[in-house]
């Protein structure tokens, strides 16, 4: 559906985004929305990874360690 849109829809749709929200907002909506992206993005690939935080690498080593020295 969205193949489909083409330059002239896209302009369009653009043009009543300035029109509804004013050029003041936009620039914010945009951040928002970039920022929602890359955090979607990063989620996506630490679930299809495995990845984790280094906090929680940290927490894990921690862990770890200690288990090795009690010999759990």
């Amino acid at each position: 559906m969205l193949t489909n849109i083409g330059i002239p829809g896209l302009i369009l749709v653009l043009v009543i985004a300035l029109i509804i929200f004013g050029p003041s907002k936009l620039p914010e909506i945009g951040r928002a929305f970039g920022s929602t992206l890359k955090e979607f993005k990063n989620a996506t690939n630490e679930l299809v990874n495995g990845d984790e935080k280094p906090e929680e690498k940290k927490n894990l080593k921690a862990v770890d360690e200690d288990n090795q020295k009690t010999g759990s």
